[in-house]
């Protein structure tokens, strides 16, 4: 092999590493990128499990307060109609 073969070969092989040098750089920002994309989802998908449980707590707590206000209101209801009974109960006897 002659020394311009030689020589040749030198820069098509430095050539070579040098494209993928650069091929390996790309490829480890575009990791690097994905990697931070995924802690942010991660962050996020976090941040909306704790959120939905305390929706969930809330949802709770607030049916729990609609239960007692409607059994409120039927117990109103029922002691409203005893005393228009008694009330018509009253009038009739006094006719």
């Amino acid at each position: 092999m002659s020394e311009t073969e030689l020589e040749e070969g030198m820069i098509s092989a430095a050539a070579r590493f040098d494209r993928a040098l650069a091929r390996l750089g790309t490829s480890a920002r575009d990791l690097n990128t994905r990697l931070q994309r995924q802690q942010r989802m991660e962050v996020d998908t976090q941040r909306l499990v704790h959120e939905r449980a305390r929706l969930a707590t809330e949802l709770d707590k607030t049916a729990a307060r609609a239960k007692r206000l409607d059994d409120s209101a039927h117990e109103v209801s029922r002691r409203l109609v005893e005393a228009m009974e008694t009330v018509r109960s009253v009038l009739e006897k006094a006719e």
